[in-house]
């Protein structure tokens, strides 16, 4: 089991998306907004060090206890996604699909105004 904390305010990565469109074909996009941007690189930092072996490629529980600043209401699923993204960004896990990400069981939101972090505890799982 890997356990470890990441101490800096949860960040979803659906709130404030941009929508932009590409200079080539026109299309509009949606990108993630700048806060998760500078959420998602400043989380990356506090990942453990890389396995000698690689990532993690499943199947794993992956329990994120979100300890959010306010007590403003927010979208597990959301946070869980933004999450998950960190992880694979990170090189920690080789993808969040379900072949990896096999179950969040544990995983919820609470609040704590003065110590805002996201806890974390990868468990390889029996499939």
């Amino acid at each position: 089991m890997i356990r470890f904390t990441i101490p800096i305010p949860p960040v979803s990565k659906k709130n404030s998306q941009r929508i932009l469109t590409n200079r080539v074909t026109g299309r509009p996009f949606i990108m993630p907004s700048q806060k998760y941007k500078d959420y998602e690189e400043a989380a990356v930092r506090y990942l453990p060090k890389l396995r000698q072996d690689g990532p993690i490629d499943g199947p794993v529980n992956v329990k994120c206890v979100f300890y959010m600043p306010t007590r403003r209401k927010c979208d597990l699923v959301n946070m869980l996604e933004a999450a998950d993204d960190v992880l694979v960004k990170g090189g920690l896990l080789s993808d969040d699909n379900y072949t990896v990400i096999h179950s969040h069981d544990g995983s919820c939101v609470m609040y704590d105004k003065e110590n805002p972090r996201t806890e974390i505890e990868i468990e390889e799982v029996e499939w």
